[in-house]
């Protein structure tokens, strides 16, 4: 199987963060993929990915701090949370 080239790569993660299962996330990792996963290096990218295959409820469970992040995801889901915290509402 041939390797996935990165502009492919970044157009599927980008698409799985804004197709979830549940609107909640889809808002707060849509925007975040619109705008960031383009600059993130190859490591990070593995991690993202890694990410897009946790459970919906498990993600927005950590984002909103209800439960507490596992280690390898902290400083990713930190760059998530304070980008979706940032961002203008339309509401």
């Amino acid at each position: 199987m041939n390797a996935e080239d990165p502009e492919s790569r970044i157009r599927r993660m980008t698409m799985r963060s804004w197709r979830r299962g549940t609107k909640e996330m889809d808002l707060v990792l849509g925007p975040f993929a619109d705008q960031h996963l383009s600059a993130m290096s190859p490591q990070v990218l593995d991690l993202y990915d890694s990410l897009l295959t946790e459970n919906d409820q498990d993600l927005y469970a950590w984002v909103s701090g209800v439960l507490p992040v596992p280690e390898r995801y902290c400083a990713l889901l930190s760059m998530v949370s304070s980008y979706s915290l940032s961002r203008p509402r339309d509401f």
